[in-house]
């Protein structure tokens, strides 16, 4: 039995291959529409060939796509789009399973100059890859990640960001500040006699009053601020673009609030007060562990003057025994 000729077996291997594949003139207008492409866009061959791309599918990306295959002209040589870059060129759908999260066909196309006799492009060859495989499998890889990320850097019990993170935030304040201009402060603040309150009423209900206190603080913040976990019963607020003056009056109204209303837990009433330090970024501070130091400084002469206050980080606090 004889062997097809060679042509009519590379045009059987085009018309049924499980790629797409279109052929482009100059005008662009198609030469070639293989199967892929008519299952998946829903027009035949007979409808496509010798028409405008544009015309037949005029939601494509014309200024983008045109600039594309006139660089394979120009330039005589192929070019690649990655789904990366652009998900799609064609809006098609997918066969996969909807729980993968892709509501189209990721694509990967490659152009290829077609040359004639003297060496140059007179068409161009476009082979579009299904895709969709691969970036399901990596997006979902990338937000696995980002899950992972982001509770590494959130205490197991508030939810809030952890010292890890406040750590990073505060140098990236800060950093940004030196470089840009502008300001921000940091409050540092804890639970006065925490201790107290788990030793008479048990863990768990400690546990409830910093859950409690975390939500009420959370709800009076800006989208811009931040409020970590440092340690135990002590908290940070870092306010940006907020002055010295700012964070005072605002510290003040948190005081105030907290005071007001007592934690319920199992019927039992517990009353919590919380005492703040503040400072603010200034140009001259070596490093951002200045802010720390600076509003530790100022919480615990705060703590030294009985508690449930706020106290602004001055420099002349640094000779004061403030510690209890």
């Amino acid at each position: 039995m004889n062997a097809p000729p060679l042509f009519n077996l590379a045009e059987t291997v085009v018309k049924w291959v499980d790629v797409g594949i279109f052929v482009l003139n100059k005008n662009f207008e198609v030469q070639l529409w293989n199967n892929f492409m008519a299952h998946h866009s829903g027009r035949l061959a007979e409808e496509v060939v010798g028409k405008s791309l544009f015309e037949a599918f005029p939601d494509l990306p014309k200024p983008w796509f045109t600039k594309k295959v006139n660089s394979v002209f120009l330039l005589n040589n192929f070019a690649f789009i990655s789904w990366e870059h652009r998900p799609y060129l064609f809006r098609f759908a997918h066969n996969r399973p909807i729980t993968g999260g892709a509501d189209h066909m990721y694509q990967n196309c490659m152009l290829l100059p077609l040359k004639a006799e003297h060496g140059k492009a007179e068409a161009v060859c476009v082979v579009v890859f299904d895709a969709t495989d691969t970036a399901i499998a990596q997006n979902l890889l990338k937000e696995a990640l980002e899950t992972i990320s982001e509770i590494s850097n959130r205490d197991g019990l508030t939810g809030i960001y952890n010292r890890r993170y406040l750590e990073n935030r505060l140098s990236s304040e800060f950093d940004r500040a030196r470089r840009y201009g502008g300001t921000f402060s940091m409050i540092l603040f804890d639970l006065d006699h925490f201790k107290k309150v788990n030793d008479t009423y048990g863990h768990l209900a400690g546990d409830k009053v910093l859950v409690e206190i975390t939500r009420r603080v959370k709800e009076k913040l800006r989208s811009s601020d931040v409020i970590g976990r440092y340690g135990g019963e002590e908290f940070v607020l870092i306010l940006p673009q907020t002055p010295l003056d700012g964070a005072h009056q605002f510290g003040e109204r948190l005081r105030q609030m907290i005071a007001a209303e007592p934690v319920i837990f199992n019927d039992i009433s517990i009353p919590v007060t919380i005492s703040m330090g503040a400072t603010e970024y200034r140009a001259d501070m070596p490093g951002y562990a200045a802010l720390t130091h600076q509003s530790d400084v100022a919480l615990y002469v705060s703590k030294g003057a009985g508690r449930n206050r706020m106290t602004c980080y001055a420099p002349e606090l640094e000779a004061a025994d403030a510690k209890p």
